[in-house]
């Protein structure tokens, strides 16, 4: 063996591995032989084939030279007639010249002007030159593209244009006598079109560019022309030589007068051979002309379709984004282009869009419309193919937006578009920053590279499921994430609505602290202190920061943590600060309009009336009391019962530093072990334990891990069944299980992986063990066995086959005993024939169940947000017709949110994922919204942020009056940042009874806040009620002038009490009608539970909320008054941010601080 190693020689150092491998062992003697191979044959020919045809380059510069070869001869022939004087005289070479310069009127032509020219002896010899070469060069070309037929050849205009124009120059050398031959040398010019067609064929091929269509038919338009033109005019000038003997210039004059159709007839052919030239001419432009038209035409309409190119030289020098989408609709090109121009710094970008389809009619016209047509750009094309991203300049653009298709049956499909499209995309311009749309949960990884990722379906489930404890999320971060002034609504005669309106100009702002008004004298204290005394001194709500060495965003972090001017913070107003004016009013003013010294409400009550005027971006704040006093000087002396004089507890003031006895509610740091035993205790020893810990099994790559309560040991997949007994439990229906909090039911079509987001909110670890609710899926089709393996892990979730429009389905998962009933829109009704009908079979089943079960909360998710105007229809309610021009009125004001005042979507009742898509358009400008809105619906929970929750105004907590002096108390005892409200109040339908008329206009008048008391208790808290706000009343002249108005208002409309009698006895034989219908239902409903054995005793005749309106307040200003059944959204710290690593110190702070909390206190910020 080493013997045959031994003989093996080495390689030398400059072998090739590449010849080893093809086997070549030529190397191991010194006897090389070298093989070049030819791709063509290796002939004369073909080499000359090679060079004059085949080979881009050479070809090119060939055909250049013959296109300046040609027009150096029609120059000549210009230059030859300017010389020829016929005066002189006229006849052949070296022969006797004579005069013909007389024109004769007689019909006899004289030919020797026709035939003879007078040509300069340079001039022949230059002419004869190039004549040599071009005939040449044209021998040469039939030559090597000869492929056996020669007629073909011959009888080519272009190769019979070329003998005429030099075989006669050619037989002049030979025959001197007619060296002054005419020649028609003007002929050449259209040997020089062709040549020109040929060279930009050869320069697109060299370069490997192509140009568009478009030009190239121009350019062939322009030179037919061109041609026709000086064809013309040589060809007339040289025949009138016979006749008036025309200048060349009149020749032209003459050719465009007639070509144009003008004819003055002021120069005209004399002779019939000029006559006939200009008859030939005439002909051929006649049929010519209208063909390349027809062609321009067609390419011009081809290129209005696919939307041309967007040019380099602007791409370079103006700004634009690129919006890739399947398909475009009017309502999603609306849309993005309202939001992404609300922006003032966005005003000069540019919209390319880039879509494969035709462009729709509806979406032709808008773009036609002059505020779209000058910066919206249409490219019908593929973001898969290099050559349309070139036409689109992605490279130079500045965001590129890939919007999925929502509309699309199948959604995984639709996903993997969006994938390749971003892939596309990241190929060819990887610095352009991407914006990506992805519909499925499961799909996101896959376009982890982007700059921003909007999941639909996370954001979907994890919004609905947030309405079901906190009710209205949704119009909530809707409101937030769109751009809107604040003017909505501001000219309606309804008060909730202008309210309503003004609020929802709010939206989220970030600064540096360092940089800001609103927090630089805040640096160094508390973030809870910041957040309050921000709030009382300029109306913002501060609601989370970002350190400058940390990229996290935190909402809420609680007292402990410290502001720094490095910090980012951001707030919620109705504009950012730098485009706020501030109105400093001095304290010497505000004494001498008696605001000073007004004994109990000195301090707490004393909130500057915010004066907001949102007018062109720019609001200015009147800051009445700027100076930061503390608050625990006074006390509130609240209305006494019984005439006893006994008070209640002041609000603490927030401290500047967090204290260790007044950081957090005890409930949130108290060991949670003992409350799970008291509640085993209560519940019986069959009570499961729960316990906190992440899920062990993700649905899908890159869901983010949250600290949910799990139970110890997984369940059974037949124990999830809830309408089916099994070896475990015997349980069939929803009330055998007992639960002692209501259901909430989740109707979809299939168990998709974006539902693992509803349950992961609802069993978040914040959440109370006590407050946990039964969640109960009603799905189309059976679940897989991997969506079970990842809910199994989770307390009290149920699943059942089942449909909404099945009554049984309904009554057998508990609907009866269900707070809240979520439909999600399945994914077989997105498409439809006709847009708006895809919404229609979700809205005939929610109307049904609306009327059998009035008084379950139903949260719908429809296609098209237009669609919301059907929930809970009636069809005889002038107060939703009045709604309906309301928006109508909005919407040609140019307003964003035109459909806020519909009452489904004001109360949080519907939803549409399709009104998210704003927040992938505001990344652009807020990079942090994505994240903002994540971190509150619970998405994302990063290690200290807080969460979204919601506490509920009860009648113990109406002594704290507004809600700024909530915000205050809120912040001082449990450091949590209110940052809105959602409003129900009760108001006058036409279907209202007559007896309940003084009530209802009471409460219908929404100017004073003596009337906003439940209708049931009027005679018990009217009195009361107003003796408490005397006080208030008699230091306000603005509440008492508007109690004034209330009370002028009510007397008359007391006078018209009789006049309307017979209007009321139609409204109470409606109100009977109604009753009697529902009776029915009812009966219909109570059958079918006695036919499943389901107890009826759950149901009855439940009393329905058509006499009440609900809307969302974000950051309402600080003298906003409370009332009963208010509910306000908190952002609450995370309980396990501040937890110590000693137990034992910790839960000696507990202690003292249960021993230092008053219990009345506490239970006043309890959910």
């Amino acid at each position: 063996m080493n013997e045959l190693e031994s003989e093996v020689l080495p390689l030398p150092p400059r072998y090739r591995f590449r010849d080893l491998l093809l086997g070549d062992q030529s190397f191991q003697n010194d006897d090389r032989v070298q093989v070049e191979f030819y791709v063509n044959e290796n002939t004369f020919k073909e080499r000359l084939k090679l060079f004059f045809i085949k080979n881009q380059r050479s070809s090119l510069r060939i055909r250049l030279f013959n296109f300046s070869l040609k027009l150096l001869t029609c120059l000549l022939y210009i230059v030859r007639v300017l010389l020829d004087n016929p005066a002189e005289g006229i006849g052949c070479w070296e022969c006797e010249k004579q005069n013909y310069t007389t024109f004769n009127q007689s019909t006899d032509i004289n030919w020797a002007p026709i035939l003879w020219v007078d040509r300069k002896m340079p001039l022949w010899a230059i002419q004869v030159s190039i004549a040599l070469i071009s005939f040449l060069e044209t021998m040469l070309l039939i030559y090597l593209s000869y492929k056996g037929n020669i007629w073909e050849q011959i009888f080519r205009i272009s190769f019979i244009l070329e003998m005429i124009n030099t075989v006669p120059f050619i037989i002049t050398i030979f025959w001197a006598p007619l060296r002054n031959l005419f020649i028609p040398v003007f002929l050449n010019c259209w040997l020089a079109k062709y040549a020109l067609e040929n060279m930009i064929n050869d320069l697109h091929r060299a370069i490997q560019r192509t140009q568009s269509a478009m030009f190239n038919q121009v350019l062939i338009l322009i030179c037919t022309l061109l041609c026709l033109l000086f064809t013309g005019t040589c060809g007339i000038q040289h025949l009138e030589r016979a006749g008036e003997n025309l200048s060349l210039f009149k020749s032209f004059y003459f050719c465009i007068v007639t070509f144009s159709t003008v004819g003055y007839g002021d120069v005209t052919p004399k002779i019939w051979p000029s006559q006939l030239l200009v008859v030939i001419m005439i002909c051929v432009a006649l049929v010519v002309l209208p063909l390349q038209f027809e062609e321009l035409v067609y390419l011009w309409m081809e290129r209005q379709k696919s939307g041309g190119n967007y040019s380099r030289h602007r791409a370079q020098t103006e700004k634009h984004v690129v919006l890739c989408v399947s398909s475009l609709k009017i309502d999603l090109l609306m849309d993005f282009l309202n939001e992404f121009y609300a922006h003032p710094r966005l005003q000069d970008y540019y919209v390319v869009i880039l879509c494969p389809t035709e462009m729709d009619i509806q979406v032709r016209r808008v773009l036609q419309i002059p505020l779209w047509s000058q910066r919206v750009i249409y490219l019908q094309g593929s973001a898969l193919k290099d050559q349309d991203l070139m036409r689109a300049k992605m490279d130079n653009g500045e965001a590129c937006f890939i919007l999925s298709s929502r509309n699309e049956v199948d959604r995984t499909a639709a996903d993997h578009q969006t994938i390749l499209r971003a892939w596309a995309v990241k190929d060819f311009a990887p610095n352009c920053p991407l914006y990506v749309q992805i519909l499925k949960p499961e799909n996101k990884f896959h376009v982890k590279f982007a700059d921003h990722v909007v999941c639909e379906e996370e954001c979907k489930y994890a919004m609905l499921a947030l309405n079901c404890v906190c009710p209205a999320t949704s119009t909530l971060i809707t409101l937030l994430v769109h751009t809107s002034r604040g003017q909505e609504g501001q000219e309606s005669p309804e008060q909730w609505q202008r309210m309503y309106g003004r609020c929802s100009g709010n939206e989220v702002y970030h600064i540096r602290m360092g940089d800001s008004k609103f927090f630089m004298e805040y640096e160094g204290k508390s973030f809870t202190y910041a957040a309050f005394h921000a709030h009382k001194k300029y109306g913002v709500c501060l609601i989370g920061i970002r350190r400058e060495d940390n990229k996290s965003i935190l909402l809420n972090p609680g007292p402990r943590h410290i502001m720094a001017a490095s910090d980012t913070c951001f707030y919620i107003n109705i504009t950012k600060e730098e485009n706020s004016a501030f109105i400093f009013k001095q304290e010497e003013k505000q004494k001498k309009k008696g605001f000073a010294g007004r004994g109990a409400y000195d301090g707490p009550s004393r909130l500057p009336v915010h004066s907001i005027i949102a007018s062109m971006g720019t609001v200015a704040m009147d800051l009445q009391n700027t100076e930061c006093r503390p608050v625990n000087s006074s006390k509130l002396t609240l209305p006494a019962e019984n005439g006893s004089g006994t008070r209640r507890p002041s609000i603490a003031p927030v401290l500047e530093l967090a204290d260790s006895s007044s950081l957090l509610p005890c409930d949130l740091l108290s060991d949670q072990s003992e409350d799970e035993m008291t509640q085993s205790d209560e519940e019986g020893p069959t009570v499961v334990e729960y316990v906190k810990g992440y899920p062990p099994n993700s649905p899908y790559i890159g869901s983010s891990p949250t600290l949910c309560h799990l139970l110890p040991e997984k369940a059974p997949f037949c124990c999830l069944r809830l309408d089916k007994g099994c070896k475990h439990n015997s349980f069939e229906d929803a009330k055998a299980y007992g639960f002692k909090n209501k259901l909430i039911i989740v109707s979809a079509e299939t168990a998709g992986n974006g539902l693992y987001n509803f349950i992961v909110p609802l069993r978040a670890y914040y959440r109370s063990r006590k407050e946990l609710n039964p969640i109960v899926l009603l799905l189309d089709n059976k679940p897989d066995h991997h969506f079970l393996e990842a809910i199994c892990c989770f307390p009290m979730v149920y699943y059942m086959e089942g449909t909404i429009d099945n009554l049984d389905s309904l009554l057998q998962c508990g609907i009866i005993y269900a707070d809240n009933l979520v439909v999600v829109d399945k994914e077989s009704t997105m498409s439809a024939e006709e847009d708006y009908m895809a919404d229609a079979k979700t809205i005939v089943n929610v109307q049904t169940m609306f009327r059998l079960f009035p008084s379950l909360s139903i949260i719908t998710e429809l296609t098209h947000p237009s669609n919301m105007r059907f929930m809970q229809f009636r069809a005889k309610d002038s107060y939703s017709l009045a709604l309906s021009k309301l928006e109508k009125k909005e919407r040609e004001n140019g307003s964003n949110l035109a459909f806020m005042f519909r009452l489904p979507f004001a109360a949080g009742r519907v939803f549409s994922i399709s009104m998210l898509d704003t927040l992938l358009y505001q990344s652009f400008v807020k990079d942090y919204m994505i994240t903002i809105t994540r971190l509150l619906l619970g998405l994302d929970t990063t290690p200290g942020s807080g969460y979204l929750c919601a506490m509920k105004i009860t009648e113990d907590d109406l002594w704290i009056r507004t809600y700024g002096r909530l915000f205050q108390k809120l912040c001082s005892s449990s450091a949590e940042i209110p940052i809105g409200i959602y409003r129900t109040e009760s108001h006058m339908f036409a279907t209202s009874e007559p007896h309940d008329i003084r009530a209802q206009i009471s409460i219908n008048v929404e100017d004073c806040e003596d009337t906003k008391d439940v209708k049931e208790h009027w005679s018990i808290k009217t009195s009361h009620h107003r003796n408490s706000c005397s006080s208030d009343q008699s230091e306000h002249p603005l509440l008492r002038r508007k109690s004034m108005q209330w009370a002028r208002r009510l007397s008359r409309k007391g006078n018209k009490h009789t006049s309307k009698t017979a209007e009321w006895i139609s409204q109470q034989r409606l109100s009977l009608y109604r009753r009697s219908e529902r009776q029915e239902l009812s009966e219909l409903v109570k059958n079918r539970m006695k036919h499943l054995g389901l107890p009826t005793t759950g149901y009855d005749e439940m009393n329905d909320h058509q006499n009440t309106l609900s809307y969302v307040l974000i950051n309402p200003p600080p003298d906003t008054r409370l009332e009963l059944n208010d509910i306000v959204y908190l952002i609450r710290s995370d309980p396990l941010a501040h937890v110590s690593n000693d137990t034992h110190s910790r839960k000696s702070s507990c202690s003292n601080k249960l021993d230092s909390c008053n219990p009345e206190t506490r239970d006043e910020t309890q959910l």
